[in-house]
């Protein structure tokens, strides 16, 4: 049985992971002595059972390879289907620790009564004393357990008030997708070139290594001539041979290697060393306009910071693609994060979608993910299908054009064709600018998100 016992904030950290794996050792061993005389099954059995029970809590899947441990893409359904305590599925039961060094004394400020202050050894005695309170009140000050106090700019779940019907919820979700965000770097030589974040997506424990998804910014060629960091800087190159370091949340830092690079969903995939289990995250396919979400990122002491806002489908603009959802975030939170490559997630801690651009504050859907990722599991290769045309979707239009075209030709929904290549299939077949493409395969189709999904899938197929 779980035992009542204390935590100390100045024990050492190696103390405490030693004395966790003692006390959840000793509750096995208890488990398993009052288990066995009512069990018919052998205790190897349970241990199997055990392991299984937890592997289908941390929500990874396995392939061909056994070894290999995949993250797991969630069907789309709506979110209000889902477990409600889903954030809480994958953790452990606590474990608590009972501390062998005996518990620090209370500590009081030394007072001096007036008719004290004349008598020299008495004052001496005071000074020594009012040190040594000084010095171990800042001390249990230092304590990692204190440090809460000094941050400068809380997150919006610790002081917004508007967040008080889901705090609770969102900040369980929140510190369940932050196992598996972590920080890179990239340099060229010793000059630094970019910084992103990313997420554990695939990991071997048999080979102790993991591939940490991320965005292609991360390895962008810059522009010297433009100086500002946050105007576009982009050469439309790539430095595939930059060194690329992975900040673990333990501190350490190790490099990772590049395994594959997308140029047009700007994904990019690092192979890197572990010596322990990674995190896998679990994503959701379903993400829906106006839906709460957080986008996630790290800072440079990794650090989470968290921004709220909703998803939104647009009609993007020339430069921008046609896979891009967009974040609208709340007007009173910072901008400019550096979180490239970060998920954007759901009220039960689930990737809806990974950040393509922070500025523009773009990002690629779980959905479209999902068939990438299809593809280099099977393939080695995430490859892009070309229709050879660009669409608007009527669903994204104004509802005054919806109804006039709904009105006068009784058209509801659709992909408006914007543009078709020269060449192209598309072309040859006769199909021009302002035509509408209802269905693709015989689907219904109504976003430009839905047309890559239907590519993708033929293409697996």
């Amino acid at each position: 049985m779980p035992r009542a016992v204390r935590i100390r904030g100045d024990e050492p950290e190696t103390e405490r992971r030693a004395k966790r794996r003692n006390v959840a050792g000793e509750e096995e061993e208890e488990e398993g002595t009052a288990l066995r005389s009512t069990s018919p099954r052998s205790p190897g059995d349970r241990v199997d059972r055990r392991r299984r029970r937890r592997r289908r809590r941390k929500g990874a899947v396995r392939t061909s390879h056994p070894e290999t441990l995949f993250a797991v893409f969630e069907p789309d359904k709506d979110e209000s289907q889902g477990k409600q305590d889903r954030v809480f599925d994958d953790v452990d039961e606590p474990v608590t620790e009972e501390s062998s060094d005996p518990p620090s004394p209370p500590i009081y400020e030394p007072y001096i009564p007036d008719d004290l202050v004349d008598d020299p050894d008495i004052l001496a005695a005071f000074h020594y004393a009012k040190a040594n309170y000084e010095a171990e009140k800042s001390r249990r000050a230092n304590l990692f357990t204190m440090d809460h106090y000094g941050y400068e700019a809380p997150s919006c779940l610790f002081d917004d008030h508007r967040f008080l019907p889901i705090r609770e919820r969102a900040t369980g979700a929140v510190l369940l997708a932050a196992k598996s965000v972590v920080l890179l770097s990239s340099f060229i030589g010793s000059r630094p070139l970019n910084k992103c974040c990313g997420l554990w997506f695939q990991r071997n424990d048999q080979s102790k290594t993991a591939h940490v998804l991320t965005s292609a910014h991360l390895i962008r060629e810059k522009d010297p001539s433009v100086k500002n960091h946050w105007k576009l800087q982009w050469t439309g190159k790539y430095h595939r041979g930059a060194e690329v370091n992975v900040h673990f949340l333990d501190k350490r830092v190790v490099p990772g290697q590049l395994v594959y690079l997308q140029e047009h969903y700007e994904l990019a995939l690092y192979e890197v060393e572990v010596n322990k289990p990674v995190q896998l995250p679990t994503f959701n396919d379903c993400v829906r306009s106006g839906q709460d979400v957080f986008r996630l990122g790290r800072d440079e002491n990794l650090d989470l910071k968290i921004t709220h806002g909703m998803t939104a489908y647009e009609v993007p603009s020339w430069y921008e693609r046609c896979h891009y959802m967009y974040f609208c975030r709340d007007a009173s939170s910072r901008k400019l994060l550096d979180d490239d490559g970060g998920p954007i997630i759901d009220l039960e801690g689930k990737v809806v979608g990974l950040v393509n651009n922070h500025i523009n504050e773009t990002f690629i859907p779980s959905s479209i993910l999902h068939k990438c990722f299809d593809f280099w599991r099977r393939f080695d290769c995430m490859p892009r299908l070309h229709l050879g045309m660009t669409f608007t979707s009527i669903k994204h239009l104004d509802p005054i054009s919806i109804e006039r075209m709904t009105r006068d030709h009784n058209i509801e929904s659709g992909l408006i064709v914007e543009q078709v290549s020269k060449g192209s299939h598309a072309e040859k077949i006769g199909i021009r600018e302002g035509d509408v493409i209802e269905s693709f395969n015989g689907k219904y189709i109504s976003t430009t998100i839905e047309s890559i999904t239907k590519e993708l899938e033929v293409g697996v197929d």
